[in-house]
């Protein structure tokens, strides 16, 4: 909204050294960060005495877990002051009609609303169980298909491949790179469903040849819709189960945004692009600023959400966060990387699926039927807190094996 204020400013004759300013990403980045950190510190503290007042409390089912109790009066559904933090920042210093802003504006207000509505039945209406995990789910789906419709049919979501060409020509090959002189260009923007995946030449696949044996374009969307949903899907509910102690999702969620705000700079810039032969993907540097607010509120909501926490996020936020995290991830070609860099959320989701299935195996095949467990409880940061160890140092050790991944996740880009 400012970037169009400063341009019609400077349209009518006014110049302005702010207008110039705001045609830099890193600037309006960092103003994003500050101001995604003064709306949640600031109004965070309004909003968790509103929802004090409002009786907003979470619902503490007791697991015999250290410490667990006291929590019992901790005001939920803080995950507002996060979708606020991202929002605010976002609508001020984005280009509005940049299609990858629009898209993550859609998803932060549509999986805030499906959190919401979960928590408000839970705390309002006294069901522990909340919105139906079906209603969920069609939620989600929704989210993907949509994402998918627009990246496979709106003509602005497109890539640039590079092309080589040898300014020296007839030159012996040689171990020396530095002899091996050559410029690069790319190809005009085009549609295309290449994705970033480590390990193979170029780091490139490309979704449509898959299946390009049907020779049917209505087979590939419906093969990669199905991909884009279950990447949301996964990810969303991946965020919502670490969301289990003081400060975990929050904090892990902002070292992946932090992950992704470099790598949405890197795909958008053509000139770190080339240098890295990685995929261009235009127009994405706006994302930048997106996820600079995302940090932000992470950052700022996790004030109150350490340990102690004055707040907790609820679904409002953690289905928010994982669903942002996909999408943006969808949309600069880099979910295939999930797994490495936000591998704290993997393995969370993964505890609890070997937890319900060794524990579901294990009953049918014993006499008793009793079923045995793998972990002392499951998802895997409970485990950690049963064996005694206190949360905070649970949540900075997670934190750390985070920060470790989204590195690794890097690294991946030059390995071929």
């Amino acid at each position: 909204m400012l970037h169009y204020i400063f341009d019609y400013l400077n349209n009518t004759g006014i110049n302005s050294n702010f207008h110039n300013l705001f045609n830099y990403i890193s600037f309006r980045s960092a103003l994003a960060i500050l101001t995604s950190l003064f709306v949640t510190i600031y109004f965070g503290k309004i909003i968790i005495t509103f929802l004090s007042s409002r009786l907003v409390k979470d619902n503490i089912r007791d697991l015999g877990l250290q410490g667990q109790l006291e929590k019992k009066d901790t005001p939920t559904m803080g995950g507002v002051i996060i979708l606020i933090g991202i929002l605010i920042p976002t609508i001020l210093l984005c280009r509005l009609n940049n299609i990858y802003i629009m898209i993550m504006i859609f998803t932060t207000i549509w999986m805030g609303l499906i959190g919401f509505l979960d928590d408000y039945i839970k705390v309002f209406q006294k069901n522990k169980d909340g919105l139906a995990a079906k209603f969920k789910l069609v939620g989600q789906v929704f989210l993907g298909f949509v994402v998918a419709l627009i990246m496979f049919f709106h003509p602005q979501i497109t890539i640039k491949e590079r092309i080589q060409q040898p300014i020296i020509e007839n030159v012996a090959p040689s171990d020396n790179t530095s002899e091996q002189l050559s410029e690069y260009q790319f190809t005009s923007a085009k549609k295309s469903l290449k994705t970033t995946i480590p390990f193979l030449k170029n780091n490139q696949l490309d979704y449509g040849d898959i299946l390009k044996i049907f020779k049917n374009q209505f087979f590939v969307f419906i093969f990669f819709a199905f991909i884009v949903v279950f990447i949301i899907t996964g990810v969303s509910n991946s965020a919502n189960l670490t969301d289990g102690i003081d400060g975990l999702a929050t904090g892990t969620s902002a070292i992946i945004g932090a992950t992704l705000g470099i790598f949405c700079y890197l795909s958008g810039n053509l000139v770190f692009s080339e240098y890295l032969n990685i995929m261009y993907i235009p127009n994405t540097g706006e994302l930048v600023v997106f996820i600079a607010s995302f940090v932000g509120a992470c950052v700022g909501f996790l004030w109150y959400n350490s340990f102690p926490a004055q707040v907790f996020m609820g679904d409002t936020g953690s289905l928010a966060l994982g669903g942002i995290i996909g999408v943006v991830a969808i949309l600069i070609r880099k979910e295939l990387l999930l797994p490495i860099f936000c591998g704290v959320f993997f393995i969370e989701s993964l505890s609890v699926i070997i937890q319900v299935s060794y524990y579901k195996y294990t009953k049918k095949q014993s006499d008793i039927g009793k079923g045995k467990r793998i972990f002392l409880m499951s998802p895997l940061h409970h485990h950690f807190q049963k064996k005694g160890i206190h949360e905070s140092k649970i949540v900075t050790r997670f934190w750390i094996v985070c920060v470790f991944l989204c590195l690794l996740a890097f690294v991946t880009l030059k390995l071929r």
